[in-house]
């Protein structure tokens, strides 16, 4: 089926390049300095595993992140136009970069000269884990032959129902990014304590502390588990993903965890796909961080009743309506 439109994010998606090239997917990068003066582009000039051995290698180096420029966004934009394409562009959570007005403003750019090329800028309220699976929903909208501004509609109405539930091993990099202050970061180190977090609505949320590593891993797995029974659904209905960063032989614990604890409670649980938590993030979460991502399905029909369809619990009139409607629904904790 032909594509009605192009998918364009930035870097903090942290999706495998595999994935990337797979999916057709185009990244703009944002850059990262070790020394305020230097700026890579994440992912591309610098590898992960550089960056995270970097962090690792030199603890007391914190390392900053630039947002890409409007012209970053416009030659990919401007290239997709001159194929004829319409623009899904995915940007990371406003609340945490001002990459999203990059963006707009390069949108602003080429309508100018391509006016007639519908151009999409949604503000996903997600960063790393929660980007990656919103984006790859967004491609399996696109794969099915929905508009642009259909899928926009789809996407919006998913948007409540992301979550990301993490924790680090070291308060090191909260405590300087003014997460946390310095009196919590030295009792928690002293205590052996891990933070757990809940990332929604385009910000972090404390869930608790835990003693240990393995519990804190633990804790995400119950947090995890707890999200269904607040949603009433089931992993079925929804994306998950986990993400880890400089250990990676912890991915295959916190697997293996969740794995038990989802096959218990629930029936056909399908493969849980692990990526690397990328630079975008990890600046400010220390080169530890590992969590489980998750978010609603897209459940769209080719159906019309009544004159109206449902969107999002509302009724939109024939003369307007869409031809697919969103039933997937979240509701914020």
């Amino acid at each position: 089926m032909e594509q009605k439109f192009s998918i364009i994010c930035n870097g903090s998606c942290d999706l495998p390049e595999e994935i990337i090239r797979q999916k057709d997917i185009r990244i703009v990068h944002f850059l990262v300095s070790f020394n305020g003066t230097d700026y890579l582009k994440e992912g591309a000039e610098l590898k992960l595993p550089d960056f995270y051995q970097r962090m690792v290698d030199f603890p007391c180096v914190y390392p900053k992140t630039a947002a890409p420029s409007p012209e970053d966004f416009y030659r990919i934009f401007e290239e997709k136009a001159r194929l004829g394409q319409d623009i899904f562009c995915v940007c990371i959570s406003s609340k945490l970069s001002s990459c999203i007005q990059s963006a707009k403003i390069a949108r602003g750019m080429l309508s100018e000269t391509y006016p007639d090329t519908q151009v999409v800028v949604l503000d996903s309220m997600a960063a790393t884990l929660m980007q990656g699976i919103f984006v790859l929903e967004l491609c399996r909208l696109r794969d099915s032959g929905l508009s642009v501004l259909q899928a926009e509609a789809c996407m919006k109405n998913l948007i409540p129902s992301a979550r990301i539930f993490f924790t680090v091993d070291t308060l090191d990099h909260l405590e300087h990014g003014g997460r946390i202050g310095k009196v919590a970061k030295t009792a928690g180190s002293l205590l052996n304590v891990k933070p757990l977090i809940t990332f929604y609505d385009g910000k972090i949320h404390s869930a608790g502390i835990k003693r240990g590593r393995r519990r804190s891993l633990e804790s995400l797995c119950d947090l995890c588990i707890q999200y269904f029974k607040d949603h009433q659904c089931t992993p079925k209905e929804c994306s998950l993903i986990i993400g880890y960063g400089h250990e990676k032989q912890e991915d295959q614990l916190l697997h293996d965890m969740l794995l038990q604890k989802l096959s218990s409670s629930f029936d056909q649980i399908d493969p849980l796909p692990v990526c690397q938590i990328g630079a975008t993030i990890g600046v400010h979460t220390g080169p530890t961080p590992i969590g489980i991502g998750v978010i609603k399905k897209a459940v769209f029909e080719n159906r019309l009743s009544n004159n109206a369809i449902s969107t999002g619990g509302r009724k939109i009139p024939l003369s307007i309506r869409l031809p697919f409607y969103v039933t997937a629904q979240g509701r914020r904790q």
